[in-house]
């Protein structure tokens, strides 16, 4: 039947002029691009947390589309390969190698053929690393000794990596394991399933914003399949191979050992299961287990979140988490407000602490003015550090107290959460001896890594802040002339630590600082694409009719002379501020080595293209109703960007090409169809008709019942009569992120055939959101690059 429905199909098309490109097969990109992609591969690194030696993780970059096709179940939001047990796309290394800071020494780990390496974990003392290795039917542990480079498989071990895996426990030398039950028995079946059962839902009245997830269970069946695969059995492992089980089999989405390793914070999912919501909404318990599992107490149970409205949070204890200078004392917020920040009430949020686990009860520590973001301890000193977000004003403010003594609060920073410019950066962490992070003190000081964003870009620094007066001293700045970031500490005082370096002609290496001696090079990773390097680049500011300050990087071929006008690429994705003045500002650096890769629209460059890359596409307005002039603002800005690039003289005005992914996919449509700037447009893995998200997309608060016109205002489908340009979509045929079901790009693709325009519909076979797949790759930049030779480079003078 489906055979014969694609015939149809094909028949259709060439009856309509459409070619179907039948049997044509997976396509490469030119021979230029393709020496591009099949470059080296540089290795990731990973620092000890004793700051002595560093691993080289060399990852398979473009894994085959064989990988994506193996079998595949999607439940609870999760997708799972039920022949591994595991997550069914993961990204996994295949080298690893030990370098010494000290000498350069380097040892390659000697791995088992065809590892599969995923999950690297470093034990608190550097001495080990724990590691994944999928294999055909499952994820083994292995152990990795630093000193030797020797790796050790544990024996008896597969690992349930769903929603867990493995971490160290606070003795460094055992890890606290999610394992596959191993009487488990046989799994329900999952293909052609003959139904016994109607699946049912019931809503009672309850109001609450229901997201477009996917992935989602479906039947009875699924419920089965998604106990089966995400149950599993609790045990301590030892490093010479010990496996201690603990308690009984569930389903653990946490599962943290205290600092003192004598219990064990547990939060289990329970039925009843939800078809509206990922497994993240389920139904939990949450508990304190002692380090045998004999002795538990419960904290609370939490419903199925099914009731959350535009910027609400989950009723009940949320962040519970270990204070880490403690021996076993936990922490969580709770909501004051109903779980809603729109109400004018104080607090929004209370800090509440639990010391005595299994007798006591929980005590109201701080009460949080905002909704509170997060937190953060310093090693010693009884100081926390802790954010609050003000939904309305889109402030984010950072304090730090005595938690034991929290009389006095002192305000760290207060800033728009858009405001890069003024970021003071985020305190530097350390690995403690019992395995958990903590902020480093230097006497009465914390170290501060930040971005170090400005109108020339971004300059990342390390700074020095005594927290008692927030008087700050600069130990260190990028370069004007380079890109350089703090990596990890070497010494506690600051005076020694590793940085990560790179320039437009040399590609991104460790170095070891001391004081402002001369950086020491640690790695001396090499130029992977020399054949790209005469790429040239620079940062492009100028203003928008309303004024607002916008920005792009300018990329061109290296052989453009002064004056010549090329074909151009403008690619863009839009961002929400309050103000202009946080809109306007610029972001990212124009000194970074300049690398190709992936699907990236760069690529274009090689091609004798201008490319003006993350064309600040700003949308200025009240958080709620901000999307109300969201056309006329990408209008304006897209304009804008033409005009500079015209000024300049480097963009032909009529060859100018458009495009977008996910969100900017969904600009991309709206330009065409609201404007005759472009003569063609990419529009990868987008949503476009607004009606299908009805209750809220990117930053928007509001519902389709609150806001019809807007809705339909905005989404390109309705408007798809006006797309007069040619549009290629390009879509992953099992996109699972929010809103961007695939049917997005067909339905589109469709209104625009029937409406008379031209367009061509891509849909990538096993491809999600992102497509990570060599061949789909290949293919992807085959079909841009092809389009705007078609209709763009070669196109003739614009009506």
């Amino acid at each position: 039947m489906f055979k014969l429905k694609r015939y149809i199909l094909i028949f259709l098309a060439v009856l309509v002029g459409i070619s179907p490109a039948i049997g044509q097969g997976y396509q490469k990109p030119s021979q230029p691009i393709m020496d591009v992609l099949n470059a080296p591969v540089t290795p990731s690194t990973s620092v000890s947390p004793a700051r002595d030696m560093i691993a080289l993780l060399t990852p398979l970059r473009y894994p085959p589309i064989a990988d994506l096709a193996a079998p595949m179940l999607r439940l609870g939001g999760l997708r799972i390969n039920p022949e591994t047990n595991a997550p069914h796309t993961q990204q996994y290394f295949v080298e690893v190698s030990l370098k010494n800071i000290s000498d350069g020494a380097t040892r390659k780990v000697k791995l088992p053929n065809g590892a599969k390496i995923v999950s690297p974990s470093w034990s608190a003392d550097g001495k080990y690393i724990a590691v994944g290795n999928v294999t055909s039917n499952g994820v083994e542990l292995w152990i990795v000794d630093t000193a030797t480079a020797v790796a050790t498989h544990i024996k008896g071990v597969q690992v349930n990596s769903i929603l867990g895996g493995f971490s160290w426990m606070p003795d460094q030398r055992s890890l606290i394991v999610n394992l596959v039950p191993a009487d488990r028995g046989e799994a329900p079946k999952y293909i052609n399933v003959v139904p016994n059962e109607p699946s049912v839902q019931e809503t009672e009245g309850k109001q609450g914003f229901i997201q477009t997830f996917q992935d989602l269970l479906k039947s009875p069946n699924d419920e089965r399949l998604f106990e089966y695969f995400t149950k599993s059995q609790l045990a301590v492992v030892s490093i010479d191979g010990k496996i201690t089980e603990i308690s009984e089999p569930a389903i653990f989405d946490s599962n943290d050992p205290s600092p003192d390793g004598n219990y064990f914070f547990i939060s289990r999912i329970e039925g009843p299961f939800s078809y509206l919501f990922p497994y993240s909404r389920f139904p939990r318990k949450l508990e304190v287990w002692n380090n045998d599992g004999s002795e538990k107490r419960g904290i609370a149970n939490l419903r199925l979140v099914d009731y959350l409205t535009s910027g609400a949070v989950p009723l009940g204890p949320r962040s519970v988490s270990w204070i880490p200078t403690e021996k076993a004392t936990l922490m969580w917020v709770e909501a004051r407000d109903g779980g809603d920040s729109r109400k004018k009430v104080f607090p929004n949020d209370e800090i509440m602490i639990l010391e005595d686990l299994m007798g006591g009860k929980p005590r109201g520590l701080i009460s949080v003015e905002h909704r509170m973001q997060g937190r953060l301890f310093a090693e010693r000193g009884n100081i926390m550090f802790f954010y609050d977000y003000d939904r309305e004003k889109q402030r984010r403010r950072m304090f730090w107290t005595n938690y034991r003594n929290p009389t006095e609060i002192k305000l760290m920073s207060d800033l728009n959460v858009n405001d890069r410019y003024n970021d003071i950066g985020q305190p530097v962490t350390k690995r403690l001896p019992n395995g958990y992070s903590a902020v480093v003190m230097d006497g009465e000081a914390i170290y501060l890594s930040g971005n170090g964003a400005s109108p020339e870009g971004d300059r990342p620094f390390l700074r020095r802040m005594t927290i008692s007066d927030l008087q700050t001293v600069e130990m260190f700045r990028s370069g004007p002339d380079e890109y350089e970031t703090f990596v990890s500490l070497i010494s506690d005082k600051g005076f020694s630590f590793i940085t990560r370096k790179e320039s437009l002609t040399s590609p991104p290496n460790l170095f070891r600082r001391a004081g402002r001696a001369a950086p020491i090079p640690i790695t001396e990773f090499s130029d992977p694409t020399p054949q790209i390097r005469g790429i040239k680049k620079q940062l492009v500011r100028y203003k928008r009719d309303d004024g607002v300050d916008l920005s792009f990087t300018l990329y061109l071929p290296a052989d453009h002379k002064p004056g010549q006008k090329l074909p151009t690429v403008l690619w863009a994705y839009p961002q929400e501020f309050t103000d202009a003045s946080t809109a306007g500002q610029v972001s990212g650096s124009t000194n970074r080595f300049t690398t190709l890769g992936g699907y990236s629209h760069l690529f274009f460059v090689m091609h004798g293209y201008a490319v003006l890359d993350n064309a600040t596409m700003p949308i200025v307005g009240d958080p709620d109703t901000v999307n109300d002039t969201f056309i006329n603002q990408v209008v304006a800005s897209a304009k804008a960007a033409i005009d500079k690039g015209v000024e300049m003289g480097v963009v032909d005005a009529n060859r100018v090409a458009v495009g977008g992914h996910s969100y900017g996919a969904f600009m991309t449509a709206n330009l065409l169809a609201h404007s005759d700037l472009f003569q063609a447009g990419i529009a990868r893995s987008g949503a476009y008709n607004r009606t299908l998200t009805p209750f809220g997309f990117q930053s928007e608060r509001r519902s389709f019942w609150e806001a019809p016109e807007m809705y339909a205002r905005v989404s390109p489908f309705f408007y798809a009569n006006r797309i007069n340009e040619p549009v290629l979509l390009i879509h992953g045929e099992a996109d699972n992120n929010t809103g961007t079901f695939p049917i997005q790009s067909e339905r589109l693709y469709s209104a625009i055939q029937g409406t008379g325009g031209t367009a061509r519909l891509v849909m990538l076979p096993l491809e999600s959101h992102g497509y990570i797949g060599r061949e789909s790759i290949e293919h992807t930049l085959y079909e841009m690059v092809e389009w705007l030779e078609r209709f763009v480079k070669n196109a003739g003078p614009r009506n």
